[in-house]
């Protein structure tokens, strides 16, 4: 449980930069998946090959047969869905602290900037070299943060693998074992001398974890749906709107930091990743 402990708190950190869903989904995502699976899963599935039991003494029968009637476990699979639909999300947090690191060395440079305009040196070399990078500042107004450019399009990309993998591992589970367990498994697999049947351990406990986990399964793909077409609108409403120089700050979470000082450096700055500057913690489209 520890391991999972030390996951959540890596997902822990998306959550200042996502939107109110993506933080819904991390919540869903700890209590009814990594934490149950961590604890009632999997003690439910502990006895899942010792009591699996055939009526026959054919040598190697029941390994075969239980191959047979399990690929894989159900308790590995979900985890692998668990890590799958978690790494769009771990990715996008990278691209962030790489998009903030860029954008605390790009605000010393403009710090560095003002002290040799006020020692009357030239800026005008300084200037060129801010400009080649790929990043916009951002002002303030509102409390909130909008995202642009490559930051807004790694989130929106996030949400849609997410939402990927989620149908993906939901139509496995379907093809290899479907969403219910019977008692009895009938089994005709070599070297088995004929047909047995083979009994499993608790079907009727582990088929109501299975429609749990299909629920939480279903409830997280359609947060995931919500959030992009919420997220898509307002791309494509604050595009409409076209304020290019406005952005928002989280009235609960966040504490912006100053404005930009410099008009000549906003003005050379290329249009990219709209960036949180020092000292901010939160991104909202």
């Amino acid at each position: 449980m520890s391991d999972w402990n030390a996951f959540h708190q890596l997902l822990e950190k998306v959550q200042p930069y996502s939107t109110a869903g993506g933080k819904v989904w991390i919540k869903v995502l700890f209590i009814f998946r990594i934490l149950l699976l961590g604890t009632a899963i999997e003690s439910a599935w502990s006895d899942e090959q010792f009591e699996f039991h055939c009526n026959t003494q054919q040598p190697g029968c029941e390994n075969v047969c239980y191959d047979q009637a399990f690929p894989i476990s159900h308790v590995r699979l979900w985890v692998l869905q668990v890590i799958f639909i978690s790494v769009p999300t771990l990715l996008y947090l990278a691209y962030v602290y790489y998009v903030v690191r860029q954008s605390e060395e790009l605000n010393k440079q403009e710090e560095e900037l003002e002290v040799s305009r006020l020692n009357g040196a030239s800026v005008e070399k300084h200037l060129q070299k801010i400009a080649g990078k790929q990043f916009k500042c951002v002002s303030e107004e509102h409390n909130k943060v909008k995202m642009r450019g490559r930051l807004l399009l790694t989130y929106i990309a996030s949400i849609f693998f997410k939402s990927v993998f989620e149908v993906a591992f939901l139509l496995i589970q379907w093809y290899i074992y479907g969403f219910t367990l019977s008692a009895i498994y009938i089994c005709e697999q070599s070297p088995c001398p004929h047909q047995v049947d083979c009994f499993l351990s608790r079907p009727t406990e582990k088929t109501i974890f299975i429609l749990f986990m299909l629920v939480v399964s279903m409830v997280s793909f359609i947060l995931n749906v919500i959030e992009l077409f919420y997220v898509l609108f307002k791309a494509i409403k604050n595009h409409m709107r076209n304020e290019e120089d406005e952005v928002y700050c989280d009235p609960v979470e966040l504490q912006c930091s100053s404005q930009v000082s410099s008009s000549t450096v906003l003005t050379t700055i290329s249009s990219g990743d709209q960036v949180v500057p020092v000292g901010l913690s939160s991104a909202y489209v």
